[in-house]
């Protein structure tokens, strides 16, 4: 079993630059399947969700090869109506955007479950309504979903703010016949990345950003060529591990504004943030102080960041609590975090975290992607040596992460 070896204790310093966002990769890689034709889609993370949205993507009959270390030429020309693999799409959540995007190019498709990390129940009764308010006929079962039917813009409102179900939407309403609304839209930054790549190939869609998003459909979209948005979360790993360490690093190809609650966040703990125009450089060489996080949707405190701010909370100065309003299981995390020491107390959807003066090396595993990256920003702030074990949840997620912390001077090896 592959495993991190991390030596805690230094602090980070220096310059890391940031990969495209794994979350808006994922959407625009499957948002190809819509119609036929060449793309080339640029800034694309290497990691492990992408390698099997390339391996999907050829076992419906597209061409997906890396032409470059961070850029993928994609051919849908000779894709068929033929349903993915089931343990393939089980693989990674981003397969349910296959659905949204085949539903729209050939009136039909069928597709076993989505995969992705496991924070309880994670429904896809919202992309359901959405196609059938389209005017798809949809059964839903253990096999998975299938949908058929010549879909027609429609209005449609969610339930409740879905990022997923935003984007399925989009795929499958712009070749909808007429205008499609969608209140209650998601405004996550993917959400904006997917609707720009969808009208670089011909799509008209305007709002995306806000919470209504409005889809005038076309006959069909065409090949362009595209450049995914860097990764927030990736980002706020690192502007995390600035200040846990006591260190000073510069995030460098990023949006500030995209993290402006992470930010906010780091501020009010004692953590020294200063933004450039496509830079952020994070000082932690101040005494930290607990604070009170709510996760929400953006452009509130991202859930993705929740486990890194329980990190930092851990080492810092007096009580502070954390609310989970998104999934509801999110802090599987926190019995790791007691391994190393943490005085970490959950009470169902919430935590309480006292800061203890310093973590403790331990073995510990990542018990999902995000999780993951507390552990090691753990371990990086900790005294003496952590092992990290089922690290295929880290570079599922996250590109080169022993190499870049590395450049920042950090003791950390992968073994196995």
């Amino acid at each position: 079993m592959s495993k991190y070896i991390v030596t805690g204790g230094t602090p980070l310093n220096g310059r890391v630059k940031i990969s495209g966002m794994k979350n808006a990769a994922g959407a625009v890689i499957f948002g190809c399947l819509v119609s036929g034709g060449e793309y080339t889609i640029d800034n694309v993370p290497d990691i492990g969700d992408v390698s099997v949205a390339i391996e999907l993507l050829r076992s419906v009959g597209a061409v997906a090869e890396w032409i470059a270390p961070d850029k993928l030429r994609i051919n849908t020309e000779n894709v068929t109506d033929v349903r993915p693999p089931d343990e393939l799409v089980g693989k990674i959540r981003s397969s349910y955007y296959m659905a949204g995007a085949m539903l729209a190019r050939f009136g039909h498709v069928g597709i076993g479950m989505p995969g992705g990390c496991d924070f309880g129940s994670r429904p896809i009764d919202q992309h359901i309504k959405a196609f059938e308010q389209l005017g798809a006929v949809v059964t839903f079962g253990e096999n998975g979903l299938a949908a058929d039917g010549r879909l027609t813009g429609t209005e449609i409102y969610f339930d409740c703010v879905t990022v997923g179900g935003t984007m399925n939407a989009m795929l499958a309403a712009c070749t909808a016949d007429g205008m499609t609304v969608i209140a209650n839209a998601a405004r996550e930054p993917h959400v904006v990345d997917l609707a720009n790549f969808l009208n670089t190939c011909g799509a008209r869609i305007s709002g995306a950003g806000t919470n209504v998003i409005k889809i005038r459909g076309v006959p069909s979209l065409h090949g362009a060529e595209y450049r995914i948005l860097p990764d927030m979360i990736e980002a706020g790993m690192y502007m995390v591990a600035a200040a846990a360490t006591g260190g000073c690093i510069c995030v460098e190809s990023v949006i500030p504004k995209h993290l402006e609650a992470v930010t906010a966040k780091l501020t009010e703990m004692g953590a020294t943030v200063d933004e450039l125009d496509d830079a952020i450089i994070v000082s932690g060489d101040k005494q930290l102080k607990a604070t009170k996080i709510k996760t929400q949707p953006y452009p509130g405190f991202p859930t993705d960041m929740q486990p890194l701010i329980a990190v930092l909370m851990s080492i810092s100065r007096g009580t502070g609590t954390i609310q989970e309003t998104i999934y509801d299981n999110r802090f599987r995390y926190s019995e790791e975090l007691r391994r190393m020491g943490a005085n970490v107390r959950v009470n169902g959807k919430s935590a309480e975290i006292t800061g203890v003066p310093s973590l403790h090396g331990a073995s510990v595993r990542a018990v999902d992607l995000r999780a993951g990256a507390a552990m090691i920003v753990a371990a990086l702030s900790a005294e003496g040596q952590t092992e990290i074990d089922d690290i295929y949840h880290i570079e599922r997620g996250y590109v080169m992460p022993v190499e870049k912390f590395t450049s920042l001077g950090a003791d950390i090896r992968r073994i196995g």
